[in-house]
């Protein structure tokens, strides 16, 4: 009985580098598309209205209803910090764990933006 060796190839140059590009298109193109919250952000604004936005990015700014918002629910996995200001600037913010809600105190301002913690 004779054993041999198993033959090994080796990927031709030009199938190396075509595999090479094809990962790179890859991974610039998932980290173009964003980190999102994964889950729904849904709150009351202050005129009763529910407003649900589906996995927002993580990055940024986001304005909620112009009047305000008197109660929000993040049901998604990041934590988030509400502002008084649309602008998310100042004092006064709260933050909110994630699968958690809130509601503001009787007399205080409403949310008008929100950011992210990541």
């Amino acid at each position: 009985m004779s054993v041999t060796a198993p033959v090994r190839r080796r990927p031709s140059p030009s199938r190396a580098a075509a595999a090479a590009v094809l990962l790179a298109l890859a991974v610039s193109g998932c980290s173009g598309l964003g980190r999102t919250a994964v889950g729904p952000i849904t709150y009351v604004t202050e005129r009763d209205k529910e407003i649900s936005v589906m996995s927002p990015t993580v990055r940024g700014c986001h304005r909620m209803a112009p009047a305000g918002v008197k109660a929000i629910e993040n049901g998604s996995l990041v934590d988030m910090v509400l502002y008084r200001t649309r602008d998310c600037t100042g004092g006064g913010t709260t933050y909110v764990s994630r699968s958690f809600s809130d509601e503001k105190a009787p007399r205080s301002l409403p949310w008008r933006s929100y950011t992210f913690v990541h």
